[in-house]
């Protein structure tokens, strides 16, 4: 590294680079924007000439092997992940990846083994554990208040909301909202469950309603629209188990005939329960029932989490979001699909 700045390379300049990614490295008086590469090369040109960034690299490879580049943001499609995650690596460069962790689970696996053999910090962009409310649960978590966790419930219903563009190829995606967004709850509600083994997994995908043509709503538009496919699950629901004997119930969905609800995560634990968004905590005291919300401040997720990555580079320290993190939830996911696909409960 620099004496006084991480060295950062963007691969993949779509949405998620240009709107999270970039704009907190911006924020970090210890980082630079060194590099960038794309499919496009006009958009990684692009990128480069607003943010000043000064290598504009032909490819993956390239930019992996720049010497004024020490760690990366994989923010490409979800079927190139492990690709830039283990030329990553192997050239001995930080890795913050973009969720989910890969399209499968052995996918997965060799990015953690690269990740190891390499000995660089590699970290999971589960943005959401990084929210102000997610960080006082965790923290109420740990401390014991909410006694032994034994189930929770957590998803995410849109009424209409499917993306456009590569998230509906399944060939670029892996899926459609249980890899897209109920990645987020899932992990975010195991996070908050302490991260128990999981063990199986029961759960039915449906593809029903997700290619609407529905008057009146609009639809969150990727930078690639040309060449469109409609091939992804639009909404699944399951039941997974863990090794501790604890269980979680999820629903996601991009397009359903119901109620939207936004991100929920619902946790019961012996002692105590506790909820995100509204952010609730349901106990007891002196024998009563009572109902407490802790107060958090406002906090930008996307600026936490990059700050957490540098200082994890700079102190040597393991991540919040680690590789095994990912590689447990991508157990998780692969196991959804495989159970919707095959019509029972599946083992992980």
């Amino acid at each position: 590294m620099s004496k006084d700045k991480i060295r950062i390379g963007i691969i993949g300049a779509g949405n998620i680079a240009q709107n999270a990614h970039i704009p907190a490295y911006l924020k970090m008086p210890d980082a630079e924007l060194t590099a960038v590469c794309d499919l496009k090369e006009s958009r990684a040109r692009e990128v480069a000439e607003k943010y000043g960034i000064k290598h504009v690299a032909a490819d993956i490879d390239e930019l992996v092997s720049l010497k004024d580049v020490d760690a990366v943001s994989i923010c490409t499609w979800n079927n190139a992940h492990a690709r830039a995650a283990i030329a990553a690596a192997r050239a001995g460069k930080h890795v913050l990846c973009e969720k989910p962790m890969a399209m499968t689970v052995q996918e997965a696996e060799a990015m953690k083994k690269a990740a190891d053999e390499s000995g660089i910090t590699f970290m999971m962009g589960f943005v959401n554990r990084f929210r102000a409310d997610s960080k006082a649960i965790k923290e109420i978590q740990e401390s014991g208040k909410l006694g032994e966790i034994y189930y929770a419930k957590t998803g995410w219903f849109r009424r209409r909301g499917t993306p456009l563009g590569w998230f509906t190829d399944v060939s670029k995606s892996g899926g459609g909202p249980v890899i897209d967004i109920g990645v987020h709850v899932i992990d975010l509600t195991w996070y908050f469950m302490g991260k128990p083994k999981p063990v199986s997994v029961s759960a039915s995908a449906y593809y029903k309603i997700g290619d609407y043509k529905t008057k009146g709503v609009g639809r969150w538009v990727a930078f690639d629209t040309d060449n469109l496919v409609f091939n992804t699950e639009d909404s699944a629901s399951g039941f997974i188990r863990f090794e501790n004997g604890a269980s979680m119930t999820f629903d996601v969905s991009w397009a359903i005939n119901g109620k939207e609800t936004g991100i929920y995560s619902n946790i019961y634990g012996t002692k105590a329960g506790i909820s995100l968004d509204p952010l609730a905590l349901y106990g007891e005291e002196a024998d009563y029932l009572v109902d407490s919300t802790p107060v958090v401040g406002k906090e930008n997720s996307f600026e936490n989490q990059i700050r957490h990555f540098l200082d994890c580079i700079k102190e040597g320290k393991e991540p919040i979001s680690s590789a095994d993190d990912g590689l447990q939830i991508q157990k998780i996911l692969n196991g959804i699909y495989d159970s919707a696909r095959l019509g029972r409960e599946v083992m992980l």
